[in-house]
């Protein structure tokens, strides 16, 4: 990849500076005034097509997004080893005091896709690990009586788990139940652009 005048990515930030940033320029430098004071934390896929700014349209500041591999949050274990994913919400919970986790899962994730059809022979470092966060899943294999297909019930199955997991960490536990932080869990379906409860 170039880093020269043929990049895409200096290239975009060249559209950004001509057309976004003069109609932008105040609001960024309100933000840079202060600290972030965002109200909500997202937890979303790291996948490319992606994008949670995009999808609820929000602005600069709005949002603190966490992103990972399928979207996962691991179980509370204060074990003193590196949990990107953990420090990251316990920074947007009780430092940056958001008042709001959603949970955004997705329709068509390779990171499920992975967990179904085997593990990828050449990513076996972390991406292995990672996924057996959602191990629990997988077993028994859901009944699929529904019409849906398999990927779509793992994927919802896992969005409740990374749920499950959230109330396992005892800052969000308690902000919930002391009504100071809501929990919502959404699955965004790529192919309609709907968003659906799970």
């Amino acid at each position: 990849m170039t880093t020269g005048p043929e990049d895409p990515l200096l290239a975009g930030y060249r559209r950004f500076r001509a057309e976004v940033w003069p109609g932008q320029a105040e609001r960024y430098a309100r933000l840079a005034r202060r600290r972030q004071k965002p109200g909500t934390v997202v937890i979303a896929c790291s996948d490319s097509r992606i994008d949670p700014q995009t999808i609820f349209d929000a602005e600069p500041g709005e949002l603190f997004v966490i992103r990972n591999v399928a979207g996962l949050v691991p179980p509370y274990a204060p074990d003193g080893g590196c949990h990107g994913t953990s420090a990251a919400l316990e920074f947007a919970v009780k430092i940056l005091k958001v008042r709001r986790i959603v949970l955004l899962g997705h329709g068509d994730c390779d990171g499920v896709h992975a967990m179904i059809h085997g593990p990828l022979p050449n990513a076996r470092d972390f991406l292995g690990p990672w996924m057996d966060i959602a191990e629990p899943v997988m077993w028994p294999v859901p009944e699929q009586g529904s019409g849906r297909p398999l990927e779509t019930i793992i994927e919802d199955a896992t969005i409740k788990l990374s749920l499950a997991n959230l109330r396992t960490f005892p800052w969000v536990r308690d902000g919930e139940k002391a009504g100071q932080l809501s929990l919502t869990a959404w699955r965004f379906n790529l192919s309609t652009g709907e968003l659906v409860t799970v």
